[in-house]
């Protein structure tokens, strides 16, 4: 033996031996054919008997291997279909979901282009409606408060305050019919009444894609992978002021 060779310590010799005859144990557990007739004729079985047993026992080991193979294709299946399903359920919500957002932004559009009037009312408050403070105010306040918005929900909180700030202008209007004879009345009365009309129609359209959208999170068997990917129901824009726990902020 070369001295380059590795020593094996002799408290791990018991072990290697142990290890070796386990192993030259199992090597020496196979049998020929003609070995299990003998001794099955030692036990008094006809070759016959033996050789049948050995093909049984053979087709039923080629049988349970086919099975084995039949589940894990099976279980291979089940799982590309069940990411192919998952990567479907996400693109149909997100897509939604993005369709939700796009009509959001035009509602959002036209909240603006009101806000944008508001400045005019206060102008034409300011000049026709000097004795009502109140109504200043809560012009004045209705702009600021869009201004400061950021969320959904705050918006949609600051378009109720708007939508009672211009109500109480035009029920001012409506007292005071001679205000009607100036132009600039009539001018940004209609400007109102578009942009109303404007907001109604894009509201109705973000409300219709938030339905579509809310039916596939809640749907069967989508609701099940829509939280997952962070998915859930989003609020309508409804004529009723919300209360902010209807929104993800």
């Amino acid at each position: 033996m070369s001295d380059l060779e590795p020593k094996i310590p002799q408290e791990l010799t018991k072990e290697v031996f142990a290890l070796a005859a386990r192993l030259y144990s199992q090597a020496n557990q196979k049998y020929s054919l003609l070995e299990l007739e003998q001794a099955g004729l030692e036990a008094q079985i006809p070759p016959e008997f033996v050789q049948q047993a050995v093909r049984e026992l053979h087709a039923s080991k080629i049988r349970s291997q086919k099975r084995q193979l039949k589940i894990k294709v099976v279980s291979l299946g089940l799982g590309i279909a069940f990411c192919l399903w998952s990567v479907a359920t996400y693109n149909t919500l997100n897509d939604a979901d993005q369709k939700v957002d796009a009509a959001w932004a035009q509602v959002e559009n036209q909240l603006q282009r009101r806000s944008d009037l508001i400045p005019k009312l206060i102008t034409l408050a300011q000049t026709y409606a000097q004795d009502d403070r109140n109504l200043i105010e809560q012009l004045t306040n209705s702009k600021q408060s869009y201004l400061q918005a950021n969320t959904q929900a705050q918006k949609i909180a600051a378009n109720a305050q708007s939508d009672r700030a211009i109500a109480q202008f035009q029920e001012y209007l409506a007292k005071h019919p001679q205000l009607h004879l100036a132009q600039a009345t009539t001018n940004l009365e209609y400007e109102l009444t578009g942009t109303e009309n404007r907001i109604s129609v894009e509201r109705m359209r973000y409300n219709q894609a938030v339905q579509a959208y809310n039916h596939q999170v809640k749907s069967f068997p989508t609701f099940l992978l829509a939280p997952v990917f962070g998915f859930y129901a989003r609020p309508f824009f409804m004529l009723k002021l919300p209360r902010l726990d209807e929104f993800d902020l």
